[in-house]
């Protein structure tokens, strides 16, 4: 069951759903959703390091991006074409019943900007700042600014608490992010098992 504004309200104030900074409901509540802003800091793909990402290999993916940070105020242009990783304003923590789906807002879209490309999904038991799959789609360039509402948080009840809460998981590769984090793809138990033989 996909959570009223109403029941977000109830979530918040009885901890089950917790965001920092505390939210501004005139201007951040839809009807079923809550907007998160967009943070300071984005990851850019080093596109002349490594001819090709293979996944089969160990690439620290920190090594193929580099950080930027944009100051309030001022603007990230995001060319067309250009694909980064941004992340939210706002920290988001979930109680072990409750999941949420990371959406693209409309007005944005409109202009070509998808936030994320398939990353929606954040499981019960979440803790975080959520990172951004920032593209652009369109022809022309889009000039995004911290703290300019960038993606909307929709949150579903379970039917009951899940036994494996991410933030528990042992093989978690997110969990406590504070800015834009790369792939962990290396981390995948099928090809550790590869790289291990």
């Amino acid at each position: 069951m996909v959570l009223s504004n109403v029941d977000i309200e109830n979530y918040i104030r009885t901890g089950k759903i917790k965001i920092t900074p505390e939210p501004d409901i005139e201007t951040q509540f839809g009807s079923c959703s809550i907007d998160f802003r967009l943070g300071n800091t984005f990851r850019v793909f080093e596109h002349s390091k490594y001819p090709y990402i293979d996944l089969k290999k160990k690439v620290d993916a920190d090594d193929l991006m580099r950080e930027v940070r944009v100051p309030d105020g001022e603007a990230f242009t995001m060319q067309p074409g250009e694909f980064v990783l941004a992340a939210t304003h706002e920290k988001l923590e979930l109680a072990d019943d409750v999941m949420a789906r990371l959406e693209g807002r409309s007005s944005l879209g409109r202009l070509g900007i998808i936030v994320h490309s398939t990353a929606g999904l954040f499981d019960p038991g979440w803790v975080g700042n959520a990172t951004l799959e920032l593209g652009n789609l369109g022809r022309m360039p889009v000039l995004l600014y911290p703290g300019m509402r960038i993606c909307a948080f929709t949150f579903e009840q379970l039917s009951s608490p899940s036994s494996k809460p991410y933030r528990l998981k042992p093989d978690n590769k997110y969990a406590g992010q504070d800015g834009p984090e790369t792939s962990r793809f290396d981390e995948d138990v099928e090809l550790k098992k590869k790289n291990e033989e």
